[in-house]
């Protein structure tokens, strides 16, 4: 395994493991573009990635404004413990942003709700869609 920063290159291995989750999936595939993940990882934040083997098989993204835009994992690299590391790595960054608190959106009774809870997330209501608001405290 390794976690690295991502470059333009990752951006078709990132799409392949977004569109690969079975939870929180794309009703349109084209609705995310190579010019939304440039933008998270040049523009409005900084983008991690997981390799394995060479292949990008995890990855996340959080805005510099304080949220986290995408955290992934691929479906064969799930409970290898990719999910907590680029976690780490994504909100370590975040803080040092100087945040007194940071957020997300997810859908409700999912495991990735699970999985944010578990690392001292809080739940804030729901925004418009229906999806989960979730706000991290700063330590």
């Amino acid at each position: 395994m390794r976690l690295r920063l991502a470059k333009r290159s990752d951006i078709p291995g990132m799409h392949r493991v977004r569109l690969a989750v079975r939870e929180n999936r794309l009703s349109d595939p084209a609705r995310i573009t190579e010019a939304d993940y440039v933008a998270a990882m040049e523009d409005r934040g900084r983008t991690w990635v997981i390799e394995a083997e060479g292949v990008v098989v995890a990855f996340a993204s959080g805005y510099r404004a304080g949220s986290v835009w995408a955290l992934f994992v691929h479906p064969d690299h799930e409970g290898r413990g990719f999910g907590k590391a680029l976690h780490a790595a994504m909100i370590d960054w975040l803080w040092s942003q100087g945040h007194s608190r940071l957020w997300l959106t997810t859908s409700p009774g999912t495991r990735a709700e699970r999985f944010y809870l578990a690392l001292g997330w809080q739940p804030r209501g729901t925004v418009s869609g229906g999806e989960l608001r979730l706000e991290l405290p700063a330590p």
